[in-house]
């Protein structure tokens, strides 16, 4: 099997038709070249030069020969850039998972906006996954970088993270319900009131730490509705069906008839952190660590 480095010499000498102004353009000794094409057509069993004194001319079989080379040798160059571009992460596959709150914090457009722009060769994949699904999508390899609610735990040491957006909870009331006009709502305000929360399933804990955040802050919420996303408790609240604490950026995706209020002595927040693995040190995955970090 003849290599690379034969056809690039072969095309070079049929270009110019004289071995001489070959091997200067090849930066080798002549000798040297005259062998290689030499060899070239022993392997391949077929003369491809008509040889006269300085000179050399391509006969038929030359030239069949050389248009084939020409588009090996193309190839080539196309494999090596797209072999250097999957190094620097212009071109490949990447998967991402998030969780909701990311889309909500509007983390995820913002991550992969510019980025893509920049490298619209690269095709990425979105999954909306639990935490606990893309820690293991990232030990398994199946994900490349995730968006969740919490660090990994620490029987996931092979899984680094960084807080990227913490956001408050504000408190969503039903258009024309009394507490639209208290100044200062407080916990006693609270106090009994019918509530929407989200339960995620499997293994949820969102209602517990809600309940223990609502009883260290002084107030018991009657938790009448549960949901499974915070857009249709919002949903509810409008229909004037409770309160409920949301993001604070879901103000904007707000249906209306629902008002919004500050807590800040409500002790819970939305956290959203990348996670990667510790051992990723493709280029991409620290651009976008970078993008996310912005």
């Amino acid at each position: 099997m003849f290599d690379l480095r034969q056809l690039r010499y072969f095309v070079t000498v049929a270009e110019t038709g004289n071995v001489g102004r070959a091997a200067e353009l090849l930066h080798i000794s002549q000798s040297p070249l005259s062998r290689q094409i030499m060899q070239l057509e022993q392997q391949l069993g077929v003369a491809l030069f008509e040889r006269a004194r300085q000179r050399v001319h391509l006969n038929a079989e030359g030239r069949a020969f050389l248009a084939e080379a020409r588009a090996l040798l193309a190839n080539a160059r196309r494999v090596e850039a797209f072999g250097r571009n999957l190094a620097s992460g212009a071109v490949g596959r990447l998967a991402i998972g998030y969780v909701e709150g990311a889309v909500h914090a509007g983390l995820v457009a913002d991550m992969l906006g510019q980025f893509h722009r920049e490298r619209p060769q690269l095709h990425i994949s979105l999954m909306s996954l639990r935490s606990a699904a893309q820690f293991e999508g990232l030990r398994q390899r199946t994900l490349d970088l995730g968006l969740v609610y919490s660090p990994p735990p620490a029987d996931y040491p092979e899984i680094a993270s960084m807080l990227v957006r913490r956001e408050p909870l504000v408190l969503a009331i039903p258009e024309g319900d009394a507490l639209t006009a208290v100044a200062e709502i407080r916990p006693p305000h609270l106090n009994g009131r019918t509530w929407i929360t989200v339960v995620r399933q499997p293994a949820d804990t969102n209602r517990g730490q809600f309940l223990a955040a609502c009883i260290e802050a002084g107030f018991v919420p009657d938790i009448a509705y549960e949901t499974a996303d915070p857009l249709t408790s919002l949903g509810l609240v409008g229909a004037g069906l409770g309160l409920a604490t949301v993001q604070e950026s879901l103000r904007r995706a707000a249906p209306p008839g629902i008002v919004f209020r500050d807590l800040p002595w409500f002790k819970r927040s939305v956290t959203i952190h990348l996670a990667w693995r510790r051992q990723d040190g493709r280029a991409v995955i620290g651009d976008l660590r970078r993008a996310a970090g912005q």
